[in-house]
């Protein structure tokens, strides 16, 4: 795999298609597998993966994105049919009509392009419309952003379709839209990569504000778990080591990595070199516009990662223009190399960093903090309990999530939130009323604690209900 050598110092690159049965057997049983076809590494065999933490990590890793490839097909059929399964009742005017029609052979087909169509993540949380106080700060210290609950927000419309998305923007929420884009990834040979651009161009504070949201994990896309498990990593001289899989999503090229400019006309649209140009277009219409990076899930780890490539590539007039980086649920992205550098980058050009965690989300805790494969969070972590009191932290508590000693803690709190369904609604309104979908995940929760702890209801919640303590000496880097 010489070609990897072309574009970075180091990597660690795995290949789970290529990997047999005796293959997973033999990562376990012995550290003489680096010459085998699933992997491939710039360093000497046997020279990295040398303990047995590390090897399970590595079977794990394999052997789960081997899973994914075979089910591909199979959990997309059954999210198809879930999907659009939800959608027969609104289609037929609700489940009464829904059933009359159904008899009387006058049944609604819903349409996938519709603007009414929503996702699975959309039926989990049905609220679309933003919070009206948005424009002020949502808790009580004075450091909290303004802009959470629209970043949030931004994140969750960015699951749907797009004449959803169009219709939410522009007649909800009484913005631009600016566009909808699939784009391509050169190493899955499909458009799995998903942003929307929308501009507000009076709001927070005076100036006109866009906004770059970019797609998370759906819960049936394969591809896109498989990029959340992968730990393939390239390491780029002063830069650190990053994450293969979210790079491939973004646009990493296949030959040359990240080259500033594409060398050659390409057929395909990718996410960082399409958005990087509509962005430089939009500012340069407007000086006294500025733009922010959201996303949920890997559509977090996107945006961080978004930034970062600007970075390497020195894009100061657009750095100078981004307000913030707004996470929820983000993945890690580098190693501690990579998060020294980025974070001096934001400090220059004084960009806000806020990566929002609600307590037992197992995604913000992958890939594994371990020494082997180097990946680290950076920054300051604002971490939610689930009665949403807030608290700022160098990193979530039990960082890789997998531990027997909190395994009944998880469990009560999955309780606890269930209960917790049926309160809200009757302390703080109708707009925090669960559905029976998110119920039914609630109870799932039950089995598998923190389930559901990464789904877009509690990450809007904490936007709009949550409290942050901040300690004398905490620091979530606010723009003055």
């Amino acid at each position: 795999m010489a070609k990897n050598r072309d574009f970075s110092e180091n990597y660690l690159v795995l290949k789970p298609e290529d990997a047999t049965g005796f293959d997973l057997v033999r990562i376990l049983s012995s550290r003489d597998f680096g010459k085998r076809d699933f992997f491939s590494s710039s360093f000497d065999e046997g020279e990295l993966i040398v303990g047995f933490r590390q090897r399970w990590i590595l079977l794990v890793s394999v052997f789960l994105q081997k899973i994914l490839i075979r089910l591909k097909t199979p959990m997309a059929a059954v999210g198809n049919a879930v999907e659009l399964g939800l959608n027969y009742p609104p289609a037929n005017g609700g489940f009464c009509r829904l059933l009359f029609n159904f008899f009387a052979g006058r049944l609604v087909r819903p349409e996938r392009s519709s603007e009414t169509f929503t996702s699975i993540i959309g039926n989990l949380d049905k609220r679309f419309d933003l919070d009206l106080n948005f424009q002020k700060h949502h808790t009580e210290n004075k450091n909290n952003n303004k802009y959470a609950s629209l970043a949030i927000m931004a994140s969750k419309l960015s699951y749907e379709n797009q004449a959803f998305v169009q219709n939410i923007v522009t007649h909800h929420w009484q913005m631009e839209f600016l566009g909808f884009y699939s784009f391509w990834n050169d190493y899955q040979e499909t458009n799995s990569t998903h942003a929307i651009l929308f501009r507000q161009r009076s709001g927070g504070g005076g100036g006109t504000l866009i906004v770059v949201a970019f797609r998370g994990t759906a819960p049936f896309d394969a591809d896109a778990w498989r990029t959340d498990i992968d730990i393939s990593w390239h390491q780029f001289k002063g830069v650190g080591k990053i994450h293969r899989g979210f790079m491939k999503a973004l646009g990493m090229q296949k030959s040359d990595g990240w080259p500033k400019e594409l060398r050659r006309r390409r057929c395909r649209e990718f996410a960082y070199y399409r958005i990087r140009e509509e962005l430089k277009t939009l500012i340069s219409e407007d000086e006294g516009a500025k733009f922010i990076l959201t996303g949920h899930s890997l559509g977090g780890a996107l945006a961080v990662l978004f930034a970062g490539v600007l970075a390497m590539h020195e894009e100061a007039a657009v750095l100078r223009r981004l307000e913030g980086v707004y996470t929820f649920g983000q993945p890690r992205v580098g190693d501690s190399h990579f998060g020294d550098y980025l974070k001096a980058k934001m400090d220059f050009y004084h960009v806000n960093y806020y990566r929002y965690v609600y307590c037992n989300d197992l995604i913000p805790r992958l890939p594994y903090d371990d020494w082997t494969f180097s990946f680290k969070h950076f920054g300051p972590c604002l971490y939610f309990n689930s009665r949403y009191n807030g608290q700022v932290l160098e990193e979530e508590p039990n960082k890789n999530y997998f531990s027997l000693l909190h395994l009944v803690p998880m469990t009560l709190n999955a309780f606890y939130e269930l209960l917790r369904g049926f309160i809200l609604p009757w302390s703080n309104g109708d707009q925090y009323k669960e559905g029976w979908f998110m119920k039914l995940f609630r109870i799932m929760a039950l089995v598998a604690p923190g389930l559901t702890n990464h789904c877009l209801s509690d990450y809007v919640n904490i936007t709009r209900l949550g409290r942050l303590s901040l300690s004398p000496s905490s620091s979530i880097h606010p723009r003055e």
